[in-house]
């Protein structure tokens, strides 16, 4: 080896060496020591738990005061109500402590649904018929309820219920960090099947009577606003046009001896009156029930409103029988609304309607290859025809990605028309 080669190399290692140092420095240097270059930045502190277990935790430690406060309105009602039970004031004081019972019930069933995610259905009221009826039906009532003696039951065994999670759950949460979690999902697991077990419904029957109280509400509204709109279609609509003929022919009337050219003109266009306002009473009539729907069908009525739209439709109506009045409007009504909002909002080019019965259900489906985007958001029209289904005991359900196609289907329950 010659002397400059020697040289190279050793000034080769030289820098070697002072680029190991050098990245040496860089790596642990920071700001204060003159480094390169400050170190990245530290991730963000944050807690070990997720907000479900945190909201888990505040529920157990709640549960002592819950139980507290539960326990000792149960008693002391409790206890008033069977000592005096042999007095006039026992049984209604029994009757009023129930009804609060209730109301305690009502409170845990939401601190669940906030805290625990745990959605309980509300129990049906007590029967307003039997309160219009007077205080010994009303109290006999309540003496019965057996969601308010559940709810009592429910008091009673919280207590030592509470007593045991919120004592654990500090412990833990002090001594047991790594096994706090664990423990919380348990015991709220146990809090999850007592309140669904002692503060739900009574029964499947008592499900069914919520649900269709709630439907028996959007019939109502649904009639109402139905109401509304005829009295308002008439006033606006045929109703104007009808005094605006009066007038004009009542003014013919004075020009028929005056001045016969102007009265047949004022007579020419109280015709023309007279037939805007037939088309906007059968445009009404249709709205309420079509002729063609009574007649013929569900095949014929549905045709009619597929050739009104402004999007080809196809129509296939498989039916061997046709179905109760009351489901065959709602249906017609159903598909007419889709279809309107196939012609106003959809951008489709083509469109089909399908009916067909399948065991005890008659079914719709609505197809178009729109845009898409449908949704039953609340406040669209497609919520509002979910919710008329839903009345009385049907389904709804719509499919449309940004992009299309959307198909949207429909469920009524099937009653043969001699029943209906």
């Amino acid at each position: 080896m010659t002397a400059s080669s020697a040289a190279k190399s050793t000034s080769s290692n030289t820098g070697t060496i002072r680029g190991e140092e050098k990245y040496t420095n860089t790596s642990f240097s920071d700001d204060s020591d003159g480094g390169d270059g400050p170190l990245p930045p530290l991730p963000p502190a944050r807690f070990a738990f997720g907000s479900r277990t945190w909201k888990e935790v505040a529920h157990l430690l709640l549960n002592l005061p819950e139980a507290l406060l539960g326990f000792t309105y149960v008693s002391v009602w409790l206890y008033a109500g069977v000592l005096t039970s042999v007095t006039v004031i026992g049984l209604p004081l029994l009757a009023l402590g129930l009804t609060g019972a209730r109301a305690l019930g009502r409170v845990e069933r939401r601190r669940a649904r906030a805290l625990l995610g745990l959605h309980i259905e509300e129990p049906s009221p007590l029967s307003r018929q039997r309160r219009r009826h007077g205080f010994l039906p009303w109290m006999w009532t309540a003496l019965k309820d057996p969601v308010a003696w559940r709810t009592t039951l429910y008091g009673f065994i919280r207590l030592p219920w509470g007593v045991l999670t919120f004592a654990l759950t500090l412990c833990l949460f002090f001594v047991g960090w790594p096994f706090l979690g664990f423990a919380a999902r348990g015991m709220t697991n146990l809090d999850r099947a007592m309140t669904r077990g002692l503060l739900g419904p009574s029964s499947e029957l008592e499900r069914r009577i919520a649900e269709l109280e709630q439907d028996r509400g959007v019939v109502v509204d649904t009639a109402a606003a139905d109401l509304r709109r005829i009295e308002r279609d008439l006033h606006d609509g045929a109703q104007a046009r009808l005094v605006a003929l009066a007038m004009g022919l009542g003014l013919a009337k004075e020009k028929v001896l005056e001045d016969p050219e102007a009265a047949a003109r004022m007579v020419d266009e109280a015709h023309g009156e007279v037939k805007l306002a037939l088309q906007e009473l059968r445009d009404l009539a249709r709205g309420i029930h079509p002729a063609v729907l009574t007649d013929r069908g569900l095949d014929a009525a549905l045709s009619s409103v597929a050739a009104r739209c402004t999007v080809p439709v196809s129509v296939s109506v498989d039916l061997d029988e046709r179905p109760a009045p009351a489901i065959e409007g709602i249906a017609y009504f159903t598909v007419s609304e889709l279809l309107q909002n196939v012609s106003k909002h959809s951008r489709a080019r083509t469109a089909e309607v399908e009916l067909w019965r399948k065991g005890r259900r008659l079914l719709i489906q609505v197809r178009d290859d729109g845009r898409g985007g449908a949704s039953t958001a609340s406040g669209s029209g497609l919520a509002g025809l979910a919710e008329r289904l839903g009345s009385v005991d049907g389904l709804f359900a719509v499919e449309s990605p940004a992009g299309g196609p959307t198909v949207i289907t429909a469920e009524l329950p099937w009653r043969d028309r001699s029943a209906g």
